[in-house]
């Protein structure tokens, strides 16, 4: 049985392309759902602790992180999100072009959830976000919203 609430979803991001397909492919989904952008760790943070323009913000349910991105990296942010115990408990889903041995290492010793490399063809990275889709938001259990520590 699905969760009717809607599934709010933070997409930390830079490159502006991704951020409409990305958009595009969840805008399909079967499960109703809410993606929110940073364009780096730094706003991040700021949407995750609920500063400045964030102050409404909502805890996501869950986080898709590039890597390589300016201000703060994706390992740098996760590395500070796992830290802290108000937010830790957010699953992290690496979402990056990088197939590097090192990144996908230093991720899950960061306990980074999952790492997917971005297919460059739409088409796949279509197939890929639908996927996600039934696994994330369908299959898996996410934290309710009553079990997130108030921030």
């Amino acid at each position: 049985m699905s969760d009717p609430r809607v599934i709010d979803i933070l997409l930390v991001e830079d490159n502006v392309t991704d951020v409409v397909l990305t958009r595009e492919v969840f805008a399909e989904a079967s499960v109703p759902n809410e993606v929110h952008v940073a364009r780096d760790g730094v706003e991040a943070l700021s949407f995750l602790r609920r500063e400045g323009s964030y102050e409404e913000s909502p805890t996501p349910d869950v986080i898709l992180l590039d890597i390589n991105m300016p201000r703060m990296s994706g390992l740098e942010f996760l590395a500070t999100l796992k830290n802290d115990p108000q937010l830790r408990h957010i699953p992290v889903i690496m979402l990056t072009t990088s197939a590097a041995e090192r990144d996908v290492e230093r991720s899950y010793e960061l306990h980074a959830n999952a790492y997917i490399t971005k297919p460059v063809d739409f088409g796949a990275f279509s197939i890929m976000m639908h996927t996600f889709e039934a696994f994330w938001l369908s299959i898996a259990r996410l934290p309710s919203v009553s079990a997130k520590p108030a921030i």
